[in-house]
């Protein structure tokens, strides 16, 4: 993984606040399970069922899905992933706690944010951009919340929802995965991850699930 730095930064130009890694040898950051953040918009239904039901009962890491998805619309998503996945697989709810094994899906017309509980927090997106649900606003407050310990997958999507989300994530420590461009039927969002220098691996879809899997294990070894 590329460091996140601050090129460019004047040495008397003090850090961003709240985003400062700890100091060597110490985790400051406060949920102490892997929590994997699965981000998509166009194609992702079957990305993300893909992903999942290659995922095994018992995942030791929370898993996190966000899709974009229209607010005025009722969604049917978690019902859709659940006959694809063996993992307990629920729709967020405010206030609700995050468990390894389990799944969340941000429901539409909210943003999901991780606060340092290990809990949730549902925001309104209202009638204007940005995406709806906001991959960066999830995957910045999983970045300050995890460090290490968060993994985000951006999978198939057009736009370039979670560019600066997965800067957070490398600034804080934590691992990005991005879906290639071959097996994305909307190769956008996953690119514009790509184009930081900052993804881990860019894998087909049918790799994505095994890594993930790989990576956790090695977490919580």
């Amino acid at each position: 993984m590329t460091a996140s730095g601050t090129e460019g930064q004047s040495t008397t130009e003090p850090a961003v606040a709240g985003l400062a890694p700890p100091a060597p040898g110490r985790d400051a950051y406060p949920i102490g399970f892997p929590v994997v953040a699965l981000v998509a918009s166009a194609g992702g239904v079957g990305a993300i069922a893909e992903v999942l039901g290659s995922l095994p009962p018992g995942l030791p890491a929370a898993v996190i899905v966000a899709l974009h998805q229209d607010p005025h619309r009722a969604s049917h998503l978690v019902h859709v992933l659940g006959r694809a996945t063996q993992l307990p697989i629920d729709l967020a709810v405010d206030n609700a706690r995050m468990r390894p094994g389990r799944v969340l899906v941000v429901p539409p017309a909210y943003h999901l944010l991780i606060t340092s509980e290990a809990r949730i927090g549902l925001v309104a997106t209202g009638s204007l951009p940005p995406a709806r649900p906001s991959a960066d606003l999830l995957l910045a407050t999983l970045a300050v919340t995890c460090g290490a310990r968060a993994l985000a997958v951006v999978l198939t999507g057009m736009g370039h929802d979670g560019q600066t989300g997965v800067r957070a994530i490398d600034h804080c420590g934590g691992t990005i995965i991005a879906q290639d461009a071959a097996t994305s039927a909307f190769p956008s969002m996953p690119a514009a991850a790509v184009t930081t220098g900052l993804v881990s691996q860019t894998l087909s879809l049918g790799a994505i699930a095994p890594a993930i899997v790989g990576h956790v294990s090695a977490l919580v070894r």
